[in-house]
C-alpha cells in the first residue's frame, strides 16, 4: 500500500482531542511528551475557546480544541512512544494523571497506560528488542489467541485496560 501524500509534519492518520480546558492539556501534554505547539495553528473561536491547536510530539501532530457547551465527554485514546516510560510516568503522574497499568514487559516492548487529567487514556510504550507473538499454541489455519493460556503480564495488561475503559473520566478534575 502507498502512503497517502501529506503535508510536511503531517502523518496520515492525526489525532484530534476534543476536551475541556484545552489549554490546561496543552501545558500537561508540553511537560510529559516534551510537545511544541505551533503558535501559528492556535485559533480560538468567537466564544474565546480554543477552537484549534497543533502540537508536535516526537514526529506526530496532536492536534486540539475545547470542547463546547451541550458537547458529550469524548474521550481520546492515544498511544505514543517514549524513550523513558518510568520518567514520562513520573511526570504524568505529579501532573494528576493515573496510572491505569504500571510499565509491563509486553513481547519485548515495555506497555504502561496513563489517564491524564481530562479523561484521555494513553498507551505508553518503551520500544525494546522486537519479539514475534508467541505462535506455538497455533497452525497455520488459526491465529494467536488472548485464550492459549495468557502469561500473567498479558493477563494484567488485559485486566487493567477494562477497569480502566470502565473508569475511564472519573478520574477529571
Amino acid at each position: 500500500m502507498q502512503k497517502p501524500k501529506a503535508p510536511e509534519g503531517y502523518n496520515t492518520i492525526n489525532p484530534f482531542i476534543i476536551t475541556q480546558d484545552a489549554l490546561k492539556l496543552i501545558t500537561f501534554l508540553e511537560k510529559v511528551f516534551d510537545a511544541k505547539e505551533e503558535p501559528s495553528a492556535h485559533t480560538a473561536d468567537t466564544d474565546g475557546l480554543l477552537l484549534h491547536s497543533e502540537l508536535k510530539i516526537g514526529d506526530s501532530t496532536v492536534m486540539i480544541a475545547d470542547s463546547k457547551p451541550g458537547w458529550p465527554h469524548t474521550p481520546s485514546l492515544l498511544q505514543v512512544y517514549v524513550d523513558d516510560v518510568a520518567k514520562t510516568l513520573k511526570t504524568a503522574e505529579s501532573l494528576g494523571a493515573h496510572i491505569v497499568t504500571e510499565p509491563t514487559d509486553f513481547y519485548g516492548e515495555l506497555l504502561s497506560r496513563f489517564e491524564d487529567p481530562f479523561g484521555n487514556l494513553w498507551w505508553v510504550y518503551q520500544h525494546g528488542e522486537e519479539q514475534a507473538w508467541d505462535t506455538e499454541a497455533t497452525t497455520d489455519d488459526t491465529e494467536a489467541s488472548w485464550d492459549a493460556a495468557p502469561s500473567k503480564e498479558l493477563t494484567y495488561i488485559h485486566d487493567t485496560l477494562l477497569d480502566g475503559m470502565k473508569n475511564l473520566g472519573k478520574h477529571k478534575d
